[in-house]
Order: C-alpha cells, then sequence, then structure tokens
C-alpha cells in the first residue's frame, strides 16, 4: 500500500498535474476531493472531463465516471459478488478503490489518451432494428460505419508518417547536399559537353554506350540468377543428402529386425510417451499452475503488520496441532497389523517411485541424446566446410573407390595427352625462334632497304601510329560509356530533387512561422527555466529540512506507537487480574453460603482439606500394610508349600494308576496262554 501510494504522489507531482502532494497531505484528502484528482487525471487523457465536481450533480459524476472507466476498459480486481461494492466505494470516493483506479490510469497514461481520442469516432450507434428499415436512417447508419472505416485508415497513415522518423533538420540537410551535388553535377557535365563537342558521330556513340549500358544491366540480371540457381541447387544437394544418410540409417537400422520387434518397440515407445504426456506432465503442470496460483495469492495480499504475521502464525500452529492428532488417530486406528492394503500400498509408492525415477531418467536420455545429435550434425558440416565432403561408410566408400579407379584411367589418358602436347609445344617453340630470327633479318634487310631510298623509321612510325589510333578509339568508346553514365546520373537527380522540393514545399511554408515561433518559444523557455531553476533549489533545500523534520516526527512516532501498544497490553492484563481480584473479593465477602463457595480461596481451601484427608488415609493404609506384611508374607509361604505338596501327592496317583492298569493287561495276557 505504501509503495502504491508513493508512486501515485510521485506521478500527481510531475506534468502535467503539479499537485505538490506529500504523502500526509494527500493521504488526508477527504473523499470529494479524492475524487477531484481522479476527476483532474480524467481531464487530461480527456479535456471533456475538465470539471470541478462541486458544480455538478452525484448521479451525473457517477455516471460519467462509470461510462468512461468502461470505455478505457477499466477491469476492478474485485469478485463477482462485490461488483456493487465498487461502484459504491467509487461514489463515495473510497481510498481502497479509488488508488489502484489512478494506479492503473498513470501506467497506462499515453495509450488511454490515444484510446480517449479514438473513442470519440468510432463508437457504434445501438439503434433497433426497426428504426433501421426506414431507408433514409439506414443509408446514414451505413454512411457513418463507412466515416469509421475511414477514419482508422487516415488514423494508422498518420500513426505511420509519425513513427516514420523524418525530421524538418535532416530534411534540410538532405536538401543542401543535393543542391551542392546538383550544382557540381552541373559543372562537371559542362566541361564534359566542351570536351565531347568535338567528337564525330556523337549521337551514334551515345546510342551505344545507351545499348552497352542495357546489356550489362541484363547481364548483372543474369549473373545474379545463375547465382541464385546455383545455392538453390546446392541447398537442393544438401537437403538430397541429408535424406539419403537418413535414408541409410533407418536401414541400417532395420537390417536384423522383423514386423514384430518393430512393432513391440514402438508399443514400448507409445506407452513410455503416454505415460509422460498423461501422469507426469499434467501432475508437473499442475504443480507448477498451484505454485503460480499461490504466488498471485501472495502479490495481490495487502502489507501485513506484526499483528497480522503473529495471527497467522497462532493459525498454523493450530493447524498443525490438529494434523499431527489426526495423524495420531489414523496411526491408532489403522493398525499395521490388521491393514492387509498396507503393504499393497507400499509396493504401489515404491513403484511409482521407481516410475518416476526411469521417466526422468528416460527425459535425461532423451536430452542427451538431442545434444549428442546437434554435436554430431555439427562436426559433419564443419567436416563438410574444411574437405567439402562427407565421411564415407560401407558401400558409399566402395563406390567411391571404384569412381577413383575410372578416374586414375583418365587421368592417365590425359597424362599421355598432356606429354603429347609438351612435345608438340616444344617443336612448335622452336619453329617460333626461326620465325623471330628470320623477321629480325628481314627488318634489318627492310631498315637498309629504307637507307638506300631515303626514307629511314618507316615501318617503325606506321606500326605507332597504328597503335595511337587503336588506343584513341578505345578512349573514344570510353568517353561515350562515361557520359551516357553521367547524363542518365544527371536526370535521376533532376527528377529526385524536383520531387524532394515538391514535396517539401508545404513544409517549408509551414516551418517558416514556427522558426519565429521557436525563437520566441525558446527565449520564454530560457526566462521559465532559471526561475524554474532558482525556485527548484529553494524547494530542494526546504524539502530536504522537511524531510529530516519528517524522519525523526516517524521515529518518534514509531516509539510512541510501540510503547502504546506495549502499555496498552500491560493494561489489560492488569484489567483481567483486577476483575479477578474483585470477583474473588466479592464472592469472599458475600453473605450466601453458596456465592462463598464459588470464591478461589474457599475452592482451594476444599482442595486441600481433601487432599489432607485423603493423605491422612493412605498414611493409616500404609501403617496398617507394614503391620501385616510379616504374617502375610508367612501365609504366603505356608500357601506355596501346600501346593507343591498337592501337587506332589497327585503325581503319584497318577503314576500308581498307571501301574496298576498295566498290571492288569499282563494278567489277562497270561490267562489268554496256552501251556504245553
Amino acid at each position: 500500500m505504501s509503495e502504491q501510494l508513493k508512486y501515485i504522489v510521485d506521478e500527481l507531482n510531475k506534468e502535467p498535474f503539479k499537485k505538490n502532494f506529500n504523502l500526509i497531505s494527500f493521504d488526508s484528502l477527504q473523499p470529494l476531493q479524492l475524487l477531484q484528482v481522479m476527476n483532474d487525471v480524467f481531464a487530461v487523457i480527456d479535456q471533456q472531463h475538465k470539471i470541478d465536481l462541486r458544480d455538478e450533480e452525484p448521479e451525473a459524476t457517477a455516471m460519467r465516471m462509470f461510462t468512461f472507466l468502461r470505455v478505457l476498459k477499466y477491469k476492478p480486481k474485485t469478485e463477482s459478488g462485490s461488483l456493487n461494492a465498487f461502484r459504491q466505494g467509487l461514489i463515495q470516493g473510497d481510498k481502497p478503490v479509488i488508488y489502484p483506479i489512478l494506479q492503473w490510469l498513470f501506467e497506462r497514461l499515453p495509450d488511454l489518451r490515444k484510446r480517449a481520442y479514438l473513442a470519440r469516432y468510432l463508437v457504434h450507434m445501438n439503434i433497433p432494428a426497426e428504426l433501421l428499415l426506414d431507408q433514409e436512417l439506414a443509408d446514414a447508419n451505413e454512411a457513418y460505419v463507412g466515416k469509421i472505416e475511414e477514419f482508422k485508415e487516415v488514423h494508422k497513415a498518420v500513426e505511420q508518417l509519425r513513427t516514420s522518423g523524418f525530421s524538418t533538420g535532416e530534411i534540410k540537410k538532405d536538401i543542401a547536399n543535393m543542391e551542392e551535388e546538383h550544382e557540381q553535377l552541373k559543372k562537371r557535365i559542362d566541361r564534359m559537353q566542351k570536351k565531347v563537342e568535338s567528337v564525330r558521330n556523337y549521337e551514334q556513340m551515345l546510342l551505344a554506350a545507351r545499348n552497352l549500358r542495357v546489356e550489362r544491366e541484363k547481364e548483372q540480371s543474369l549473373a545474379q540468377q545463375k547465382l541464385e540457381q546455383k545455392n538453390q541447387l546446392l541447398h537442393a544437394d544438401q537437403r538430397f543428402q541429408r535424406m539419403n544418410q537418413q535414408l541409410k540409417d533407418l536401414r541400417a537400422q532395420g537390417i536384423g529386425t522383423t514386423g514384430a520387434d518393430l512393432i513391440r518397440r514402438l508399443e514400448e515407445e507409445n506407452k513410455v510417451n503416454m505415460y509422460l504426456c498423461q501422469d507426469k506432465l499434467p501432475k508437473e503442470i499442475e504443480s507448477k499452475q498451484k505454485y503460480v496460483q499461490d504466488l498471485q495469492k501472495v502479490a495481490n495480499e495487502p502489507a501485513m503488520g506484526h499483528s497480522d504475521l503473529d495471527e497467522l502464525n497462532l493459525k498454523i500452529k493450530s493447524v498443525s496441532s490438529e494434523i499431527n492428532s489426526l495423524i495420531e488417530k489414523r496411526m491408532v486406528r489403522n493398525d499395521p497389523i490388521d491393514d492387509k492394503l498396507s503393504l499393497f500400498r507400499q509396493q504401489a509408492s515404491i513403484i511409482a517411485r521407481k516410475k518416476d525415477a526411469a521417466a526422468e531418467k528416460f527425459k535425461e536420455a532423451m536430452d542427451e541424446l538431442a545434444s549428442v545429435e546437434q554435436e554430431l550434425q555439427k562436426k559433419k558440416d564443419l567436416l563438410k566446410e574444411s574437405e567439402g565432403a562427407e565421411v564415407l561408410k560401407g558401400d558409399e566408400f566402395k563406390r567411391y573407390v571404384n569412381k577413383l579407379r575410372g578416374k586414375s584411367t583418365v587421368y592417365k589418358k590425359k597424362r599421355q595427352e598432356l606429354a603429347e602436347l609438351r612435345a608438340e609445344y616444344g617443336v612448335l617453340s622452336r619453329s617460333v625462334e626461326i620465325l623471330k630470327t628470320k623477321d629480325e633479318n628481314l627488318n634489318q634487310q627492310l631498315a637498309g632497304i629504307e637507307a638506300k631510298q631515303g626514307v629511314t623509321g618507316y615501318h617503325e612510325t606506321q606500326e605507332e601510329l597504328e597503335k595511337v589510333s587503336t588506343v584513341k578509339s578505345e578512349l573514344d568508346e570510353q568517353k561515350g560509356k562515361t557520359l551516357e553514365e553521367i547524363s542518365q546520373l544527371v536526370a535521376t537527380m533532376n527528377a529526385t530533387i524536383a520531387e524532394k522540393k515538391s514535396a517539401l514545399a508545404p513544409v517549408i511554408k509551414e516551418l517558416r512561422p514556427m522558426r519565429q515561433k521557436c525563437q520566441e518559444l525558446s527565449e520564454d523557455y530560457e526566462e521559465k527555466k532559471a526561475q524554474y531553476e532558482n525556485l527548484a533549489t529553494g524547494l530542494d533545500s526546504n524539502l530536504s529540512k522537511l524531510d529530516q523534520e519528517v524522519r525523526g516526527l516517524r521515529e518518534e512516532i514509531s516509539q510512541e506507537e510501540s510503547r502504546y501498544h506495549y502499555l496498552h497490553a500491560m493494561m489489560k492484563v492488569l484489567e483481567i487480574q483486577q476483575k479477578r481480584i474483585d470477583d474473588e473479593m466479592k464472592a469472599y465477602t458475600a453473605q450466601d453460603q453458596a456465592d462463598r463457595k464459588k470464591s478461589w480461596r474457599e475452592q482451594y481451601t476444599r482442595k486441600i482439606q481433601e487432599q489432607e484427608n485423603l493423605g491422612k488415609s493412605l498414611r493409616e493404609k500404609q501403617k496398617a500394610v507394614r503391620e501385616s506384611h510379616g504374617p502375610n508374607m508367612k501365609q504366603m509361604k505356608m500357601w506355596t508349600d501346600l501346593t507343591r505338596l498337592l501337587e506332589c501327592k497327585r503325581n503319584c496317583l497318577q503314576k500308581d494308576s498307571q501301574g496298576e492298569a498295566e498290571a492288569t493287561a499282563t494278567s489277562q495276557e497270561g490267562e489268554n496262554m496256552l501251556v504245553l
């Protein structure tokens, strides 16, 4: 809340508001004053809202503000049921409603100005359908909609021109540079025309230069097309090689595998992907969304004080104690010995953990595989750049060897042809040397004949004249080319200069009065700036003093508040204690015996008497037990001896009965025996 308030005050103290608020003065504004501040912000966005709220009815103010906020598309951060509360708070000027609106307006002030400007011209009128049956009204509505669309297009064009980046200073510099270049080109053209006036066949040379320039342009375009086609061919070859390599890899993977293996592999991959998509990823997304929701809740919560934190800590402790008690009850109720499903639950949890761990390992392996494949592709590309080809394997290497063998045979043939050509070159070089010697002899003979005839050097001068004529023709051709290019350049420059002048003529006309206005405004600006700086220095010094005073007062306020809270708590404790004392005195001094029994003193004395009586009875019992301990122990020993004696007699009787039974059995057997 404090950060929000500080941001609003800083924005209100800036241009164009200049409210000169501080945190205390702004926070102490009345509801009507706060609504007036918000209305002033509305007026900066749209001049139609420049109204004093004291001169307007409250209902009209509320309707106007609600309508304007709807135009600006402001959405209050409230629940659906509390929208009426928001409206009521806006009408009453409540701070929890006004502060978020001001913050939202300051954060989007330029965009909101543009939205408010466009809202005047882009609002569609809601005309009932039965009224549109009137043809004139329907035509007017269609014309209105057409004007809206036209306004949209014009506004887009204006925005594009505003954001195009052109400035008058840059345009003036460009015009000055173009005019200088234009003058220089005129001078160069005059000089070139004076030089070319003496050349014969001037028109024909210009036509030839024009045709040559056209052909050169065609040649450049064809070369560009050829280069583009080469690049396309190279990309197609690379793609073909990649596809071929992928096909080979797939074939290599498919060697030794059957359809059942492929189906089983695909089923395993499908199961893994299904688990990742249906179990793992939804859980992760749900946990992330829950975490984001918790963060949003924390961010939307207002600032908490120490009392709020203490209350939350108490709630956390109480909830944790309830959870612990519930867990203990559950453990007591669900005995692991009796619970037959606990073993299966443990196994299921272990399997789920193993499944999650396997999914994590699989994801890591897939990421590692992708990185390794990417690195392998980089290595392959690097190998292609260094050697120009890929590493060959298997059948490709065999084909490459066969290709090399064929090339070696071709190389041997070419080498043999080269040896023959070298031999022929030797013969021809020898013949050239012989011809050179003959030429020298003929030149000497020709020089002797020229000396005899009196025309020495005639042959050499004739060759030099031929060379000069060829050089002159080449120079004339170059002059024609340069003249054609210069004329074309001059024509284009004249056209561009004319276009720029025609385009900039209205701008220059508008610029002339703006220069005078700019000079006047600059002088006024310098004066205002000096006044502002003087005022700012004074305000800064006063502000620093006020800040120091405010800091001291805030520290005192915090100390006094803490002392107040401490004393208030102590007073509460003392009041409770005093109340207990008063209740005790009332109960103790009461005439009624029942009320006196309710006093703590009576209760404690009664309990003390009861405990003393109980202790006395227990001491008597202890004394009796001590006195009868010896005889009782003797009697107990006698009873144990008696039980032993009786047990012994019982065992003897059992043995005697068994002996008699055996004797009768033997006697019966003796009687049945036959004596011979």
